[in-house]
């Protein structure tokens, strides 16, 4: 029998009302946000009754995001279900690690929350955007991203596409070439230009925090979005480094695979990480945490 790995989400697939179902049916769920709500007076609230644009800002997505995915981790783990090894896409990285044991589940918060406010305040310094770039080659959108000062290729996600970062100013035209090589530029739904050089700051003054947390041993193998492998014990640089640096998706899923991985679950609100995984091995099984669960309460 292979392995399960939870992949936990980042930014993008938030919405309105989530997770208010998860707290409603499953009493560990609701604990979790009890504990969020106990650090950061609100959190629950956002999640359930925010508004598309309040959830967009960085500084809340972040906290909300984490809230929901380590309240569905929650749900799986008192059902029995745990994972073998663990990955996160971005943000999903420090749930991935909250997971693995390297931080309590309240210093995982509180990291999350501080990461959302630096990445936004890096945000709010440059009118900046991302796109995600299909129907080309990795080769080819970094050979197009060449011709401009302010772009970016931030998140090779797996084949025929890849997330761009960048000035705003140069993304219209940046799509039109984009358009011009046979592919198209779809805007993400986040603001700022994150892991690119626009985040170098957000991402020295988390190395600060970091240094200051409790970092304990992992219980699992937790992937590095930096390099694609297992972590070594250099927390702090891998984890803060991630925040300016593109996110190896692909190499991690692949990498994943050949340590065994045959079933991932995608623990976040929505199905992209579930997609991009369906993309680069059709032969896994790939579920969304709502999909697991509904499987296993119906046996």
């Amino acid at each position: 029998m292979g392995k399960i790995a939870f992949v936990f989400s980042g930014q993008g697939d938030q919405y309105p009302g989530m997770g208010k179902e998860f707290a409603e049916k499953y009493s560990v769920a609701a604990s979790v946000y009890e504990m969020c709500d106990r650090l950061r007076p609100g959190t629950s609230s956002q999640c359930f009754y925010g508004t598309e644009e309040e959830l967009k800002e960085t500084q809340n997505t972040q906290p909300c995001l984490f809230a929901f995915e380590l309240a569905a981790t929650a749900v799986l783990e008192d059902k029995g279900i745990k994972p073998d090894t663990v990955a996160g896409f971005s943000l999903g990285e420090v749930t991935a690690a909250t997971v693995a044991g390297v931080f309590s589940k309240e210093i995982g918060f509180q990291l999350v929350c501080k990461r959302g406010e630096l990445m936004q305040r890096e945000a709010e310094k440059f009118d900046t955007a991302m796109a995600a770039v299909v129907k080309l080659t990795k080769e080819q959108v970094q050979e197009v991203c060449s011709k401009y000062s302010d772009v970016y290729p931030v998140n090779f996600n797996c084949p025929g596409q890849v997330t761009v970062s960048g000035l705003a100013s140069q993304m219209s035209d940046f799509s039109a070439d984009v358009k011009a090589a046979g592919g198209r530029a779809i805007p993400l739904k986040v603001k700022g230009a994150f892991h690119s050089p626009f985040m170098k700051e957000a991402a020295k003054d988390f190395a600060e925090e970091l240094a200051q947390a409790e970092i304990r041993n992992r219980t699992v193998p937790l992937y590095s979005n930096m390099t694609a492998e297992v972590y070594t014990e250099d927390v702090v640089s891998l984890l803060s480094g991630q925040i300016c640096s593109p996110v190896q998706w692909e190499s991690i899923i692949r990498n994943m695979i050949a340590d065994g991985v045959d079933i991932f679950i995608e623990i976040g609100p929505g199905k992209t990480l579930t997609n991009m995984i369906k993309k680069i091995d059709d032969k896994v099984t790939a579920k969304t945490v709502i999909e697991y669960l509904t499987e296993v309460e119906t046996c």
